[in-house]
C-alpha cells in the first residue's frame, strides 16, 4: 500500500519544487542514461521527477559544494573568535548543512529518499543533542513529504498501464492522494463491487531515477559521508540488490497477497490483501485499511504506546523465527493502528525469506551471546565464514559487538527503547566513525544476515520513535528458547499459531545465498 501522510503544514514545509527533467545533458557520455522512446513519454507526463543522471546529479552535487564551501567560510570566520563562538558557529553550519541535505532527499525522492527515511528512523548522530528534536520532525516530514506529481499525469499512467479508462477501473477515484512514499503515491478509490482500496502509483520515471540516484550517491558517497557516515558500501550495495525489486508492484501484490493469507485472522496483526488480478507494474491495488498513522499513535497514553510497541516487534522481528521470512523495511510510515486494536502493516517491495539453517544458525549465536559465551560465539563466526581474518577478532570483541546491536533484547527487565539508544546501537555497529569493533567491522557479512540486521536496527528505530517499555528479553525468549509467552499478546499469537491451518510452502524468491554477495559487517 504506502506511508501515512503527513500533517498538511508538514508537507510544504520541507519540499521544495522540483526542477524539470528537460534541461539536461544529452552529450555522448550521458547518452546511456536516457530511455527509449516509450520511457521519455512517461517522462513528459511526469516532469516533476527529474530522471537523467546529471539532472539529478547536478542538484546532489550543488547541495554538497554548498556544503563545502559553508564549512570552509565557518572555519574562516572563527578565526580569533573565542572556544564558545567557534563551538557554536560550527554548531550551526553543521544543522545547516545537514537541513540541506534533507530538503535535497527528500525533492529527489528515489534511492536519496530512501536514505533519508532511514535517517528519520535512526538518529545517526549527525546534528548535536539539543537541536536532534527540530531535526527529527524535519525528517518525519520528509518520510511523509507530499507528493509534487498530478492527479491528470498519474490518472495517464494508470490509463496506459492497463489500455482502459479509470472509470471503467474504478467506480470511484479519489483525485487526491492520501500518502505518499519513495517511489509512489497511494489514493483511495471504490471498485465496481462496492470494496473500498488503496492504490498505490509509481511516479512516471521513477525506474529511472532509482538508476540515476544508486550511480551519484555511490559517486558522491566520501562526500555524503561528511553528514552520514554510515552511508558504507555495504549499504549502498544492500539498496542496489533491493531497490529495484520495489519498482516491480506485481510482485510486491502477489507477496503482499501471500503475507497477508499468512497473518489472516490474527487477533492484533492486520495486513490488507491486495489484489494482483488489478494491479501492474506501476500500480497496486489493495484493500483500504482506516487506521491512525504513527503521529498520532505516539501520542497515545504509554500503556497503548507500549501495546503497540510489542506488536511492531513481534511482526518485524518474530516473523524471522515464526516462518523464516520478514519485512525488510521496518518504519513509521508503514504502520496504522485500527479502530479495533489492531495494527496493520503496510509496503512488502523489501520482503525477505531466509533458509531454515541460516535462521538456526542466528538464533545459536544469539544464545551463545545472552549466555556470555564469547569463545563459542567466535567459532561459530569463523565456521560460518563471517570472520574470515581470526586473527584480527578476538573472542570478547566478537561478544561486544554482537551484544551492541542486540543487548536490548537480552536484559531481563523493562526497558524503554529511546531515539538515543536505537542510534546509539547503530552508530557502534556501522558508523567507522566508532573505533569499537573496528576488527569486526572488517569482515565480511552474507546478505542474508545482513538484510536481518538492518531490519533488527531500523525495527529498534521505530520503537525509540514510540519510546515504548516492555521486557523484550521475555518476549524474545519465545523463538531464542522456546519459552512459553509471559504476555497477554504473546499468550493470543500462540493461541492463533496453534489453530492456523499448515500454510502451503511459498514460492517468494528468497534473499541471495551466503557467499554470492558479501557485505562488511
Amino acid at each position: 500500500m504506502g506511508e501515512s501522510p503527513g500533517k498538511p503544514e508538514d508537507q510544504a514545509e520541507t519540499v521544495s519544487p522540483v526542477p524539470p527533467a528537460d534541461d539536461v545533458d544529452i552529450s555522448p557520455e550521458a547518452a546511456t542514461d536516457l530511455p527509449d522512446p516509450k520511457e521519455q513519454k512517461a517522462r513528459k507526463r511526469g516532469k516533476e521527477i527529474p530522471t537523467s543522471r546529471i539532472a539529478r546529479g547536478t542538484k546532489l552535487g550543488v547541495a554538497v559544494a554548498g556544503n563545502v564551501l559553508r564549512a570552509q567560510k565557518t572555519r574562516r570566520s572563527m578565526r580569533g573568535r573565542s572556544e564558545e563562538v567557534r563551538a557554536r558557529m560550527a554548531e550551526e553550519s553543521t544543522i545547516r548543512a545537514t537541513e540541506q541535505m534533507v530538503i535535497v532527499l527528500g525533492t529527489m525522492k528515489g534511492v536519496a529518499m530512501k536514505l533519508g527515511q532511514i535517517l528519520s528512523v535512526l538518529d545517526m548522530d549527525v546534528v548535536p543533542t539539543e537541536h536532534r528534536e527540530r531535526f527529527q520532525h524535519r525528517l518525519a516530514v520528509l518520510r511523509d513529504s507530499a507528493p509534487k506529481v498530478s492527479f491528470e499525469t498519474m490518472r495517464e499512467l494508470i490509463e496506459t498501464d492497463f489500455g482502459r479508462p479509470l472509470t471503467e477501473l474504478f467506480a470511484e477515484f479519489e483525485p487526491e492522494p492520501i500518502a505518499a512514499a519513495s517511489i509512489g503515491q497511494v489514493y483511495r478509490a471504490r471498485l465496481h463491487d462496492g470494496r473500498d482500496v488503496a492504490v498505490k502509483v509509481q511516479y512516471p520515471g521513477i525506474d529511472a531515477a532509482v538508476r540515476a540516484d544508486l550511480k551519484n550517491l555511490a559517486m558522491f558517497r566520501r562526500i555524503l559521508a561528511s553528514a552520514m557516515p554510515w552511508v558504507t558500501p555495504a549499504v549502498l550495495d544492500e539498496l542496489r540488490l533491493h531497490l529495484e525489486s520495489e519498482l516491480d508492484y506485481t510482485t510486491e501484490a502477489t507477496t503482499q497477497r501471500q503475507i497477508a493469507e499468512l497473518y489472516a485472522d490474527h487477533p492484533f496483526i492486520a495486513v490488507p490483501a491486495s489484489m494482483p488480478e488489478l494491479s501492474s507494474t506501476h500500480v497496486l491495488v489493495s484493500e483500504f485499511f482506516p487506521g491512525r498513522g504513527f503521529d498520532e499513535i505516539r501520542e497515545l497514553p504509554a500503556a497503548e504506546r507500549n501495546r503497540i510497541g510489542e506488536i511492531v516487534y513481534r511482526f518485524y522481528v518474530g516473523s524471522l523465527y515464526n516462518f523464516n521470512e520478514f519485512c525488510g523495511d521496518p518504519h513509521p510510515g508503514n504502520i496504522l493502528l485500527g479502530e479495533d486494536g489492531r495494527v496493520a502493516f503496510l509496503d512488502f517491495g523489501l520482503y525477505n525469506l531466509m533458509r531454515p539453517a541460516d535462521v538456526q544458525f542466528e538464533l545459536t549465536c544469539i544464545r551463545a551471546a545472552a549466555e556470555d559465551r564469547a569463545e563459542d560465539l567466535r567459532t561459530l563466526m569463523i565456521d560460518h565464514g563471517i570472520i574470515d581474518s581470526p586473527e584480527e577478532v578476538t573472542a570478547e570483541e566478537c561478544l561486544e559487538y554482537c551484544l551492541s546491536a542486540i543487548e536490548w533484547a537480552l536484559l531481563d527487565e523493562d526497558l524503554t527503547i529511546t531515539p538515543e539508544l536505537a542510534s546509539g546501537a547503530a552508530v557502534l555497529a556501522i558508523d567507522p566513525r566508532a573505533t569499537e569493533h573496528a576488527g569486526m567491522k572488517q569482515q565480511t557479512l552474507p546478505p542474508e544476515h545482513l538484510f536481518s540486521r538492518r531490519a533488527d536496527f531500523m525495527t529498534f528505530g521505530v520503537l525509540g520513535q514510540l519510546q515504548a517499555t516492555n521486557n523484550w528479553h521475555r518476549i524474545a525468549r519465545e523463538w531464542i528458547y522456546g519459552d512459553a509467552p509471559v504476555t497477554e499478546l504473546g499468550k493470543a499469537h500462540q493461541a492463533w499459531l496453534a489453530q492456523r491451518p499448515t500454510p502451503a510452502p511459498t514460492t517468494r524468491t528468497s534473499t541471495p545465498k551466503s557467499g554470492k554477495r558479501r557485505s562488511k559487517a
